[in-house]
């Protein structure tokens, strides 16, 4: 069986590329910098569903992803997680967090209504933070 994206987050989200295990995909919601990793690995749901290898190496790539996340957005706070209640595949979220931002000090799940990008902003964003990532 070969991997195939969550038709969920296919919708939700930009690609912004690849690590060695993980797609990097950019949330489509401007009112939070938000990254979701996703092994391109089939049939997995759980962190405990990966490979020791594969599990060290998501590990790096969450460094890797977070480090950029702080030279991008220079949030307050990163948060990290890896929920899927909605979308079972396995993703990890890594989202840059503001004192300021609508959902502080609180999760950011459910808060609100999704605000899309506009078109010229995801673009600079997406080419700025692929060009972080490939330094990284």
């Amino acid at each position: 069986m070969t991997f195939q994206l969550d038709s969920r987050l296919e919708a939700d989200t930009i690609p912004i590329g690849d690590l060695s295990l993980s797609s990097v995909l950019l949330l489509n919601d401007a009112r939070f910098p938000w990254f979701v990793l996703v092994p391109r690995l089939p049939n997995v749901s759980e962190i405990t569903d990966l490979s020791e290898e594969d599990y060290a190496q998501l590990a790096r790539e969450i460094r890797i992803a977070t480090g950029v996340m702080l030279e991008l957005a220079k949030p307050d706070k990163v948060n990290v997680g890896a929920l899927g209640n909605i979308v079972t595949q396995l993703h990890v979220h890594v989202i840059g967090r503001f004192r300021s931002d609508p959902a502080w000090p609180g999760p950011v799940w459910g808060h609100g209504s999704r605000t899309p990008y506009p078109d010229h902003a995801a673009t600079a964003l997406i080419e700025r933070a692929a060009a972080l990532f490939k330094a990284a």
